[in-house]
């Protein structure tokens, strides 16, 4: 009996020190084939940066999809118990850049647009349809011809409206020349002293056109599954810093499985024609606020 027991005891052992031995030599295996996957993906991460570098056309877009749909149906305990409610939003960002060895020429596009709806059932002189909420619309194109590694000369057009509500009322166009510094291959820096800034709107009591410098600052990249942009840019005008306007917007995006992943975006903006319009007082009365938004939710990878 007791050497039953014991050869029971034996193999027991046996097997697990076999299948410890197993996993060891699985786990040895992974961190092989893992160092092996690192140096090629080294590789491919390298020829890449070659062939980006290259000259010809860079092209790219991502965006964020985020949204939420809700409805109650006598639920007392808000004060709206039978409440019908949603928030829809959409960031689009795209480039098309043209870099040879004697100039370039960058194009972007950048928009986020929201829609809103709140019905309560038991109101029914209430809007029970989405209502616009965001509404961020910026194209713009930038050719410069070299002059160092790092400097260009530069002309610059710049157009940002709106485009589900009052379109082009107002709308601001940027013309200018100057020159445009990358110091670094994803950062452009785009200095105009030479520039006008069209305005059109109906109410000319709040808007008016002015010459002044067009500052530019935009870094976009893309690291892994990461992809990023940010956008600061301001027109200083020559006449009177009421006419003067900043914009300063952000855009993230993390792949989780294949093209889908989260994504962030949000933005601030100081321009007083702009509150001097929707407060309906003269320019010089203007509580000029920061303007400000946000979109969180699901972003695809174009």
């Amino acid at each position: 009996m007791n050497k039953k027991l014991l050869f029971s005891a034996f193999f027991l052992f046996a097997i697990t020190f076999g299948f410890s031995q197993t996993k060891e030599e699985l786990q040895a295996q992974k961190a092989e084939k893992q160092a092996e996957a690192d140096k090629f993906q080294a590789e491919a991460d390298a020829l890449q940066a070659q062939i980006d570098a290259l000259p010809g056309w860079r092209v790219g877009a991502f965006g964020t999809i985020g949204g939420n749909l809700s409805k109650f149906n006598d639920w007392y305990g808000q004060g709206t118990p039978d409440l019908s409610s949603g928030n829809l939003g959409i960031t689009f960002n795209a480039y098309a850049n043209k870099i040879e060895d004697k100039y370039f020429w960058r194009n972007s596009l950048f928009t986020n647009l929201s829609w809103v709806k709140f019905d309560d059932k038991n109101d029914p002189t209430d809007d029970d349809s989405f209502q616009e909420g965001t509404d961020v619309f910026n194209i713009s194109s930038l050719y410069g011809r070299n002059i160092s590694k790092t400097w260009a000369i530069s002309g610059l057009a710049d157009y940002r409206t709106t485009l589900l509500n009052n379109f082009n009322d107002p709308g601001f166009l940027d013309l200018g020349i100057g020159a445009t510094w990358t110091p670094v291959e994803n950062l452009v820096v785009v200095i105009h002293p030479l520039n006008y800034n069209f305005v059109f709107a109906d109410n000319d009591a709040a808007f008016e056109s002015s010459a002044g410098a067009k500052i530019v600052a935009d870094y976009t990249r893309q690291i892994g599954a990461i992809n990023f942009k940010t956008n600061f840019s301001t027109f200083q005008s020559y006449d009177s810093s009421e006419l003067s306007n900043w914009t300063w917007t952000n855009s993230f995006g993390y792949t989780l499985w294949k093209m889908i992943g989260v994504g962030f975006d949000f933005g601030l903006r100081s321009n007083q024609q702009e509150a001097a319009n929707v407060q309906g007082v003269d320019l010089a009365d203007a509580d000029n606020n920061l303007q400000s938004y946000y979109t969180l939710g699901l972003s695809y990878k174009f």
